[in-house]
């Protein structure tokens, strides 16, 4: 009986680790663009939430003579209170209060919580995240509105309680606060923004100072609706 011979063939190990080293080369090519290209997602992700933040309140504006809220009486009674930490800020950024007030004009709960903001290091910090009720679906909000950070009676003139936007830029202008700087006009004023927590602070530990939802900067929402990422030296970059 005639026999067939069948000739095998492997790969060579200087074959497998040529293979290995060029997975490795591309590897190291793409998971960095990839992970830029996450972090774009969620930043447009965000942005995306304070333009229909800026579109609920011009409808609750047009509805309310142009003027804000005033609801300084949330900023106790929400849960965890006023300003639960002992570090900066100083005063109680979260907008916790908002949701409550547009609730009617924005309700779908996930547009109050910046992506970016849910993972480490900013996950489970105390100033980062406000529930705006006690109810168990209440609206988890990741987002700080600074001119509505204080409760003091009467209404500081760097905040907007109760005021109209007009009468926002004219406050503002007065209280000459060199945090908010001295606007031309309602396209300079910031509404809401992204959390973060500058390196300036000193009072900050360690693993927060210079964080912030967006390396590099922070998506801010004007008071004339406009929204746009901002580029801050205080922020950590890559």
């Amino acid at each position: 009986m005639k026999r067939f011979a069948f000739k095998t063939t492997a790969f060579t190990l200087a074959e497998l680790l040529v293979v290995i080293a060029i997975v490795a080369i591309l590897a190291a090519l793409l998971v960095p663009a990839l992970a830029r290209a996450k972090r774009l997602a969620s930043r447009a992700a965000c942005l995306s939430q304070l333009r229909q933040h800026g579109l609920a309140w011009r409808v609750f504006l047009d509805d309310n003579q142009g003027r804000f809220p005033d609801r300084r009486d949330l900023k106790e009674s929400l849960p965890g209170g006023y300003r639960p930490w002992s570090t900066w800020p100083p005063s109680d950024p979260r907008a916790g209060w908002a949701a409550v007030v547009l609730s009617n004009e924005l309700a779908m709960a996930q547009t109050w919580s910046c992506p970016s903001s849910q993972r480490a290091p900013l996950a489970g910090v105390a100033q980062v995240a406000q529930a705006a009720g006690a109810a168990s679906n209440a609206p988890i909000v990741r987002y700080w509105m600074w001119r509505f950070d204080r409760k003091d009676d009467p209404v500081v003139l760097d905040n907007f309680w109760g005021r109209t936007e007009a009468d926002c830029v004219t406050s503002l202008r007065e209280a000459n606060n060199p945090n908010a700087g001295v606007p031309h006009g309602p396209s300079e004023v910031e509404l809401t923004v992204d959390v973060y927590f500058p390196r300036t602070a000193p009072s900050l530990p360690h693993e927060l100072s210079g964080r912030g939802a967006h390396p590099g900067g922070r998506n801010r929402l004007m008071l004339d609706g406009h929204a746009s990422f901002a580029r801050d030296a205080r922020i950590r970059g890559l």
